[in-house]
């Protein structure tokens, strides 16, 4: 691996791209459909983390993905997701889920949960939803989700889907990708984390605000690239969840 000069570069919720439909407010930290920057198509192996806002009754229609593993986070309201592998799921707060693509799959996301159980509702459902390349290409479709709620109680750095070997003793899903790994951490005002030390790190803040050492307040919305850095202090202002992508390769420019 060559040598990287560290770098510590923050990324205001302001300036991502934005797509407006209506039933879909969608704010994205890298390219994504018809935005396109050159300049900003991924950090590490993480090639899509897109903040989205779907309204009740609403949602993505059928559509098809190809050799992708994709991670879902809701941080509010539920989602409904189902594929052609025959797998129904509804997804919420502390419930992780990854989909691998695999040699081709199609699948549906929709803020429709009383079509599987319970009552209907208004509430949007906020989700993050991030993809990052598999190591190898062609594998078989697949869907796992795993409860894990408990973990974050504790105000810790919790790995939530990792394909590294390091993490294989813990309980979190598995992604098809064994140089990267996603912890999440709950954090109350005051307490706490150390940012992953690897050659590439992806911090968002995904509610509440947090301080970075060397680096100042970081609010709701906003992300932090890591090159060649890492074991900053991040600490709570308010109530807070943060995303944070540990990476050990990246994707050749």
């Amino acid at each position: 691996m060559p040598t990287l000069t560290p770098d510590v570069d923050v990324h205001r919720a302001d300036d991502r791209f934005a797509t407006d439909l209506g039933w879909l407010d969608s704010k994205h930290s890298f390219s994504f459909g018809h935005h396109h920057d050159r300049a900003n198509v991924h950090h590490g192996v993480l090639l899509v983390s897109n903040d989205d806002t779907v309204q009740a009754r609403t949602g993505f229609d059928t559509h098809p993905h190809r050799d992708m593993e994709i991670v879902t986070w809701v941080l509010r309201g539920s989602l409904v997701h189902q594929d052609s592998t025959g797998t129904t799921g509804i997804i919420y707060p502390g419930l992780a889920q990854r989909m691998s693509a695999g040699t081709g799959i199609l699948h549906s996301e929709k803020n429709d949960s009383w079509t599987v159980s319970g009552d209907a509702h208004d509430e949007p459902v906020h989700f993050i939803q991030m993809w990052v390349l598999p190591d190898s290409v062609g594998i078989t479709p697949g869907y796992e989700q795993l409860e894990i709620d408990v973990e974050l109680l504790d105000g810790s750095l919790t790995t939530v889907a990792s394909g590294m070997p390091a993490h294989s003793d813990r309980s979190a899903i598995r992604i098809r990708n064994e140089h990267a790994a996603l912890h999440v951490a709950r954090l109350q005002p005051g307490q706490s984390v150390s940012v992953p030390e690897a050659p590439w790190v992806h911090l968002f803040v995904a509610r509440g605000s947090v301080t970075l050492e060397g680096a100042g307040p970081l609010a709701e919305g906003d992300a932090v690239r890591f090159t060649g850095s890492g074991g900053q202090r991040l600490t709570a202002v308010e109530p807070s969840e943060v995303l944070v992508w540990e990476m050990h390769a990246t994707i050749a420019d």
